[in-house]
Parts: structure tokens; sequence; C-alpha cells
């Protein structure tokens, strides 16, 4: 694979940095692509004369890149003028690709939209075009590019991990790298799902959950074993060789082999009554019973198939969902619908063509992936996912039988979610609409931020900022604000409240202005996405609160965005809040006003995530310890003090050779910690 960023003029391009990203979709496939690859190309291209200017001007600048683009397999990258990466896409032949786009003409309005805004092009040759999608792929994933489809929601999965590295196994939900040795089973759709079978799994095969640390300090078998939900290996209340037993079921289970294990068990319980062991016999009935609940709580489990992903789309009122469905063991693992980022003149196999590979972009594949919709890139994914897993993974599109029913049953999941998904849009648009009239404004209301403070007496203050939009609370936009000036008195609502607005406001001011008049000018911006500047700011807190917001907004100059301030009604009553207004008197809204209602959840949301975040920064603080102050003290060295001496406290009294007696602690060390708490003077 070779990197070939180019410029018209042969030299390299001024910006692009050749970072990763991820997978698009091409409108224009070029049908005589395979038997033209490397065929001579007429580089004139004059029957742009028709289009717009602005599409002109980007036709020029690609077909001057065109002279200098490989004819080779790889990935392209659209560049606006101010470095914003516009689009990735691959290509069997990098120039007969881009060659389309230097046409300017008979492109829809998504594809003139991105060559109009395009100042520099880089190239990324591969050796294969199979190569080529999987780097396309992640090199969206990391740069997200307007024009492309994109993946949103992309959290990691759970995992059930069977430990490998202590003499009796652990058996635990895992999310992130696979760095600890052992079996992992998954993915699981959600953390929901992993809990309710892994609480099946300790009742049906009695394996410890516990960590490592907990596990090597007993001296007597905890609660869990008293509910008989772990065999007790802590402290020898089972054998190694029965617990190595137990562990070996468990793993013959998540590995397909329940009906194995079921038998089996089932036999033994056969054994144990006609030996008439029957508290060994009742033992093995309740475990069954757990391994039925397992299987019988997936609600929809195949006969024949027994490791796919099942992949529905679904596209409804110009929007698209995604039911990703996952199969291990013969058994339903879960569900998750994804709600991808596409404009609306794609088709649904183009979505769902680019969301699989970015999908796949950093998961381990099953054997099977089933989709819904033929795609174009299907056989180049098939070849890519069995290039890295190492064995032959099959990408199907059924058309009769089980797969088939897993498909469309995974469909009608899809629409459901969408049509749910649509009508709570539907719903938030009117609750916004109808906020937009109790207050008075003129505009569409498509951001509101709303921000609240919480504190003990002055201690660990934070403030915290939500914001809502068309798709309800927008979480990823959420932010939080650790109140650091050394000049606020403790406890002061109104300059915590200014130091927060003066931060938030400051910096959108920064980012919306250029840094020097030489700057390039912002693209446009997506008419789809979510902005970043309010229409509206809610503060939480009465006429002191709203005088301060205002005089933050005087002093930075603001005078687009309203600002609306909510009190507390009378005893705290809901529905009698007073909201403050700038050019109004304090005026209440009618108690069943639906806009009362939505800003009180917003009110709520702001106050739970504000006072969560302070929760949180008080609880660090309680476990902090006076080493953590010491500079060159990091865990292994405080856990090697703590080992030896107990407390802090402890250490803090201990002499100078004590502390360099301690394993791992050095002369320089020992001085250095003996200093901390010796030379306070």
């Amino acid at each position: 694979m070779s990197n070939t960023p180019s410029t018209p003029n042969g030299s390299p391009p001024a910006s692009g940095s050749d970072l990763p990203a991820e997978a698009g979709l091409e409108e224009d496939d070029l049908a005589q692509e395979a038997a033209e690859d490397f065929a001579p190309l007429d580089l004139s291209l004059d029957d742009n004369e028709t289009a717009p200017a602005s599409v002109q001007r980007g036709a020029e600048v690609i077909k001057g890149y065109l002279k200098h683009a490989p004819l080779s397999p790889g990935v392209y990258r659209m560049i606006a003028e101010n470095g914003e990466v516009l689009y990735v896409g691959k290509a069997r032949s990098i120039r007969k690709r881009i060659s389309s786009y230097a046409r300017g003409i008979g492109h829809s309005n998504r594809i003139a939209r991105m060559i109009s805004l395009t100042a520099s092009m880089v190239f990324v040759s591969t050796e294969t075009e199979t190569e080529a999608l999987l780097l396309e792929a992640n090199y969206i994933k990391q740069m997200k590019p307007r024009f492309n489809v994109l993946l949103r929601d992309d959290k990691s999965f759970p995992y059930i991990l069977l430990t490998g590295d202590h003499a009796s196994a652990q058996i635990t939900k895992h999310r992130g790298a696979r760095n600890r040795k052992g079996d992992y089973f998954g993915p699981f759709a959600s953390v929901w799902a992993v809990n309710r079978t892994l609480n099946a799994l300790q009742r049906a095969f009695l394996v410890r959950s516990c960590s490592d640390s907990f596990f090597d300090n007993r001296t007597r078998p905890c609660l869990l074993w008293q509910i008989k939900r772990c065999a007790g290996p802590c402290t020898n209340e089972v054998s190694p060789e029965d617990y190595a037993a137990l562990v070996t079921e468990a793993r013959d289970f998540l590995s397909g082999k329940s009906r194995v294990v079921r038998d089996r068990l089932a036999q033994e319980m056969g054994e144990a009554a006609e030996k008439l062991e029957f508290e060994r016999a009742a033992r093995l009935r309740d475990r069954i019973a757990a391994l039925s609940a397992i299987q019988g709580q997936q609600g929809i489990n195949p006969r024949n198939t027994e490791e796919a992903d099942v992949f529905a789309v679904i596209d409804q009122a110009g929007q698209f969902a995604i039911e990703v469905f996952f199969f291990r063991t013969f058994q339903n693992w879960g569900n998750r619908t994804y709600y991808p980022r596409a404009d609306r003149s794609l088709t649904a196999a183009e979505v769902l063509d680019a969301f699989v590979a970015q999908f796949y972009a950093d998961k381990p594949a099953p054997r099977l992936v089933l989709l819904s919709h033929d795609i174009e890139s299907r056989e180049m994914l098939e070849q890519a996912l069995s290039a890295r897993a190492g064995h032959r993974i099959e990408v199907n599109v059924p058309q009769r039988g089980e797969k088939k029913e897993l498909v469309d049953h995974a469909a009608q999941n899809g629409r459901e979610a969408l049509a749910r998904r649509l009508a709570d849009a539907a719903s938030q648009e009117k609750l916004l609409a109808s906020l937009a009239e109790a207050f008075g404004l003129n505009r569409n209301i498509r951001r509101v931020e709303v921000y609240d403070n919480s504190h003990i007496m002055g201690t660990n203050a934070v403030g915290g900022m939500i914001v809502a939009g068309p798709a309800g609370f927008m979480k990823s936009h959420y932010r939080t604000f650790n109140i650091k000036s050394d000049e606020l008195t403790p406890g002061d609502d109104f300059g915590m409240m200014r130091e927060v607005l003066r931060r938030r406001f400051s910096r959108l001011i920064k980012d919306e202005t250029p840094k020097s008049e030489s700057d390039a000018p912002a693209p446009a911006p997506d008419p789809d996405a979510f902005p970043t500047r309010p229409d509206l700011v809610v503060i939480d807190g009465g006429k002191g609160q709203f005088e301060a917001a205002r005089e933050i907004f005087a002093e930075l100059g603001i005078t687009d965005i309203s600002l609306v301030s909510i009190a507390k009604g009378a005893d705290r009553n809901a529905g009698r809040e007073m909201f403050f207004l700038e050019g109004k008197e304090p005026f209440r809204l009618a108690p069943r006003d639906p806009a009362l209602y939505f800003i009180q959840r917003l009110r709520d949301e702001a106050h739970r995530f504000a006072i969560g975040t302070h929760r949180a920064r008080r609880k660090k603080d309680f476990t902090k310890s006076p080493l953590d102050e010491i500079a060159g003290i990091g865990p292994t060295r405080k856990r090697a003090l703590l080992n030896a001496f107990g407390t802090a406290k402890a250490i803090s009294r201990a002499g100078l050779g004590d502390l360099e007696k301690v394993p791992g602690i050095n002369a320089a060390t020992a001085k250095l910690v003996y200093d901390h708490f010796n030379d306070k003077g």
C-alpha cells in the first residue's frame, strides 16, 4: 500500500493527513470499469459548462488532481478549503472513479455540494480493492466526513469472559480490548443481556464472579456461596478438580454444546435420585432449570444457525434504521437498532453497504452474516472479513428457510423501532414549537441548552449543561464544568453561573471566529447537522441567576440567543414555577400547558446531570490518598507501600530506614516519601 497525496502541479497538497476513516458509497458505479480499468482516459472533459459556478470550480480542482491520480485500487479523500475531510471513497481505479466528479454535471444535489466544496484531494493506493474497502471503513470512522454514511452509535459491545489467568476461573462481563487471557463469548447487544445471562450461568454452573483480589483474601465463603450461586473455591468448599469440571461445563455451554451439557446434568440427576442422594439431585435440578431459563428468555432461537449476525435496513420518511441481531450457540444474544447519518438520496442497499463495512472495522465477525438487501461490495466484504479472521466468513442474502425468517424478524423489529423514533421526533418537534410560542420566540428552536450548578457549601462545585433538540436529549453534547475560579466566594451560585456561561460562550465565539483574516472560511454548514449554537438557553434559578446570565451575554455581545430562567414555585411545588424573560415581567405558564411539562423535564434532566457529576467528583475525593500528591509514586509503588504499612497514616509515621526496606522502593523514593510527610515547613 502506498500513500500518494497529489496536487495539480504534482507536489504534495498543503493540507490533508493520512489518518484512517471509513466506508462510503459512490453513486456513479461506472459499470464498464472492470473491462476498462487501465484504458487511456480522455482528460479534456469540457462538458461541465452548464453546471453552477461553484460546482464548475470544484470540478476544475478535481480535474487538476485527475492527471496525477493512480490507476490502481485505493482510497481517495475530498478536502475542503479549511482542511475538513468532506468525503472518503474507495475505487478499483482511483483515476477512473474521480473522473466522473471532474465532469461536474449529472450529479445528485449531495454529490454536487460535495464537488463544489472540494479544494484538494489525497490518494492512498492499495494492493487490492478488498484492502481499499477496509481502509475506507477505517478512514470514515476516524474522520467522520459529512458526505459519507456514518455509523453514529459506535459503542463497543459487551462480552462474557471466562478467565484463564487464575487457578480458579472467574466469569465476568467484559468490554473493550481483549488483553486478559481467557475465553470471550459474545457479542451481546446490551449490558442488560449480559447481566441476565451471567445471573443464570452462576446458578447453573456455580462459577465465581468475584475479583481476584477479593478471592485471594477470603477466609470464609461469601453470600453467593450461601445462596447457591457459587461453588466456593476461595475457601475450598469445592475441590479444584470439581471446580475445573464446572468451568469446563460453563465453557462448553457458551461454546454451543448446550444440549450435551443439559443431557449430562439430567443423567447425573437421575443417577443421584437412584442412589437416594436427593439433595444432590435437587441441586442438579436447579442447575438444569437455570439453563432452561437462559434459552427460554431468548425470544427467538434458531434451530440450524449456530452463529450469525443479521442486518436489516428499513427506509421510511427519509430516515434509515438498521436492526442488528446477534445469534451465538443457537441462541439469540440480543439486538440493537442503529440510525446512521445518511443522505436521503441514497438507497437502502447503499446505506447498508456502507454500514456493514464500518460495523466490522473494529469487531470480529461470525462465520455467517445475513443481510436484508444485496450490496455492491458483498464479495469484497466476504473476502476481507475472511482474510482477517483466518477462516471463511459467508455474507448472504437469504431467500427462503430459517435464515430468511431471521432476516424478516429483524426487519420487523427495525420497522417498529423506526416508527417509534419518528413518532417521538414528531412529538418533540411539537414540544419545541410550544416552547417557542410560550416564550414568544419568532423562530423555530433546534437546540436548547439548560444549565445548573451543584455543590455542597462551595466544595466540589460543578456546572452541568444538557442539550435537547428535535431528536430528544442529545447526550453526546452534554458538558460539565469544574468550577475553578479562585476569586469566587464558596457557595456563590451567581458567580458560578457567570463562570460557566463565560467559559461556554467564549469558547463558542472563538470556534466561530477565524483565527486571522487569511484563514479559509468554513464550508457552508450542513443543513441536516445538529447546530452548535443554541436558540434558547434555560437557567435553573431565579432572578439573581437570570441577571448573572444577562451580564455575561452583554459582556460577550450575544444578542441572538434567547435567555430564560426558571425558578422553583412556592414551597417548591411543581407547576408553580416562575419564569424570567428579558422584556417581560416574571410570569407563570398554565398548569396543564405542554410547554410547562417539557421545560420541567429539561430542568430535571439538568439537575440530575449536575448532581450526578458532583457526586462522582465528591466520591473521587473520598478515595484520594496522600500518596497521590507525591510525584513519582505510581500505582505499583503505592501498592507496595500500602502492603507494607497498611494505611497512608502509618506510612506518614514511618522512618526513613523502614521505608527503604519496602520491596520495590529504592533509597531515592523512600527519601521522597519521607520528605513529603516530614518536611512541611
